[in-house]
């Protein structure tokens, strides 16, 4: 098999003064090649097209308005009012997406984010128009709308959700109260919208001098590049401190912020009758509370793999201190560049156990104008896949050429592949899958990408290199998505009881528990306590991140099944990975799941996690010693 050179350079550039890779070498994103943006046209052509289906769809969401009161004719009506439910929801996609979509590429467009504002407040109407409809399909009763489901074929697509709604019954107002809570779905925007706009729109970044005379402003892109790159400890640690500072500038107005999230939470939980913000946030997906107190209960008292790993990068990088901003600089210097065209390349052939079929519908999106790949002014930070149901996937990136990046591709195209299958396979009515498998097509795309990459090379230290980012993909996703679960509940809990939120208390309980992470394996830098000023999903979807470290688990025991044992075996676990991918959301996740060959319930599926992670990093000391760096 050939082997990674040592050092990948960039390509020359080409005749027009661009680089023969494609990457521009501004922020500008006028100058930036179309090959490397997003195509709105698969969407709309054009924003009066746009502007016609806003316009179609509010007829639409009166028509269905008006159905109130015939629930009770038949199955028929049912029919009717479910299918109405679809087209509109169809039409949400489009009309939601082509604003939003095209703000995330320069949140400083006021005139896109008006428009996205105008479909957010049609949506916020269309809810207090509807208030009326799951109280009205209750009222039916249970004993005669499974006699409508079984009399009518046609009403099969809307089992499930059908069913969800007598299960979650007792959550479920009267129609007025139903229509009250409708009144404040714009308004619980609100903090995800404020957080947007100081965090990407108002913020102001600051620009650092490095010691080569070079001068850097750390936009979160720029940030991470510097932390995986710069092997200057002290000039990690530049960045490091403007960089935090920037969020602490605002840390009172972040903590504002995140109050309303917290108080929103609880007046919701209280509204609809749950005992806890938890119970409320897992309900829905009829997960147990049991699964995310295991889990984090679990995962801090299994921490010392965790601390053996950064004291073996403390001995290894020769540092006197080991501090978090250490954290992502590898132990082997890595100089190698990994273009996106080279990249996108390598994400194809590295789901090839997956099937033909699968890679051929993953080149598909990689070409078709799906993926925007480069930071510019204004673009938001981060990655992630949006779909838009009838079109297909979205890929945000912010692609800087690291190896970290390469793993970012095949990660958003794990997403990407979920819903196109999802979609193709699922009716609207059940096409959306939960949150709590979302993350597993992701990181099994993560982990074939590494062994894929693993089996191209022999070389010790690129090998050694490789078995680090599989150590710090449990960290990343594992470790810190855990901690970041566990100061979510305690946030929420003083929220509970009435106590008072502030930056100050946020900061003492997100220290704290650094300190039960990490132990004495790190120097906790003081302005590490703010770290929850800069993680969106606190602001932007509440008991979000504890299902990274449960799709972890998830994924880990799946790609297992698919890659050890018996022939025979190995492939009918591929089968059952790719029948959960095509499942979208027609069932609960753990059932899903169960199918698929994973039991979250169990404490051992967490614990396996933590054994691979000591097992790994056991390895990773090992390849040390022999390498002279341990």
């Amino acid at each position: 098999m050939p082997q990674y050179p040592a050092v990948v350079a960039l390509r020359p550039s080409s005749a027009s003064g661009l680089p023969a890779d494609g990457k521009p070498s501004t922020r500008d994103r006028a100058q930036i090649a179309d090959e490397f943006k997003w195509d709105f046209g698969a969407i709309y052509g054009s924003w009066e097209e746009w502007e016609a289906d806003l316009a179609r769809l509010g007829g639409k969401m009166d028509a269905f308005a008006a159905l109130k009161g015939t629930l009770k004719a038949g199955p028929e009506a049912l029919l009717r009012a479910y299918r109405g439910f679809d087209e509109i929801g169809m039409l949400q996609y489009r009309v939601f997406r082509y604003p939003q979509l095209q703000r995330d590429t320069d949140t400083r467009d006021r005139v896109v984010g008006a428009r996205l504002q105008r479909v957010q407040a049609l949506f916020a109407r269309f809810g207090t128009a509807t208030a009326w409809f799951t109280p009205e399909l209750l009222a039916v009763g249970g004993e005669t709308v499974l006699g409508w489901l079984e009399a009518e074929p046609a009403l099969a697509p809307y089992r499930f959700p059908i069913l969800e709604a007598f299960r979650q019954q007792r959550h479920v107002l009267d129609e007025k109260g139903e229509r009250l809570l409708s009144f404040a779905s714009r308004f619980n925007e609100t903090p995800r919208s404020v957080y947007t706009e100081l965090s990407t729109s108002d913020i102001r970044f600051p620009t650092i001098t490095l010691k080569d005379g070079s001068d850097v402003k750390l936009s979160p892109g720029a940030y991470q590049h510097l932390l995986t790159t710069n092997r200057d400890q002290a000039e990690r640690a530049k960045a490091f401190d403007a960089h935090l500072g920037a969020y602490e500038a605002n840390k009172n107005t972040y903590a504002a912020i995140y109050r309303g999230v917290l108080e929103r939470g609880w007046f919701l939980a209280q509204a609809r009758d749950y005992p806890t913000t938890l119970h409320r946030a897992l309900d829905g997906n009829a997960i147990p509370t049991e699964v995310y107190t295991t889990l984090v209960d679990t995962v801090r008292a299994g921490a010392e793999p965790l601390r053996r790993y950064l004291r073996l990068r403390k001995r290894v990088l020769g540092l006197e201190h080991y501090h978090l901003y250490d954290g992502q600089i590898s132990l082997v210097e890595d100089q190698s560049v990994w273009p996106y065209r080279e990249a996108r390349e390598l994400v194809i052939e590295s789901v090839a156990p997956l099937g033909a079929d699968y890679q051929a519908k993953m080149r598909e999106l990689l070409e078709g104008g799906r993926v925007d790949v480069y930071e510019n002014e204004g673009k938001r930070s981060g990655a992630y896949s949006a779909g838009v149901y009838g079109v297909g996937p979205y890929v945000l990136l912010n692609h800087n050429d690291t190896l970290d990046a390469l793993f970012t591709l095949a990660h958003e195209m794990g997403h990407a592949m979920h819903t196109r299958l999802s979609e193709e396979t699922q009716p609207f009515a059940t096409a959306s899958y939960t949150i709590f498998v979302a993350e597993v097509a992701s990181t099994i795309n993560e982990r074939l990408m590494l062994e894929h990459l693993l089996a191209r090379t022999e070389d010790p230290a690129r090998r050694f290199l490789l078995l680090q980012h599989a150590i710090d993909a449990i960290t990343g996703t594992f470790y810190s998505q855990v901690l970041f679960a566990d100061f979510e509940r305690r946030a929420h809990e003083r929220a509970e009881k009435g106590e008072p939120v502030t930056a100050d208390l946020l900061g003492e309980i997100y220290g704290g528990l650094l300190a039960d992470y990490y132990g004495d394996a790190a120097t906790i830098d003081p302005r590490y306590r703010l770290t929850w000023t800069r993680i969106p999903h606190f602001y932007n979807s509440p008991y979000y991140v504890y299902q990274y470290a449960t799709c972890f688990a998830s994924s880990a025991k799946l790609f297992a099944d698919m890659f050890e044992g018996p022939e025979e075996g190995r492939a009918a676990a591929v089968g059952r990975y790719l029948e959960l991918l095509r499942s979208g959301g027609n069932d609960h996740p753990m059932e899903q799941l169960r199918r698929a060959g994973v039991d979250l319930a169990r404490r051992d599926t967490i614990e396996a996690v933590i054994a691979q992670m000591d097992a790994l990093v056991a390895r990773l000391e090992a390849e040390a010693a022999r390498l002279g760096r341990g």
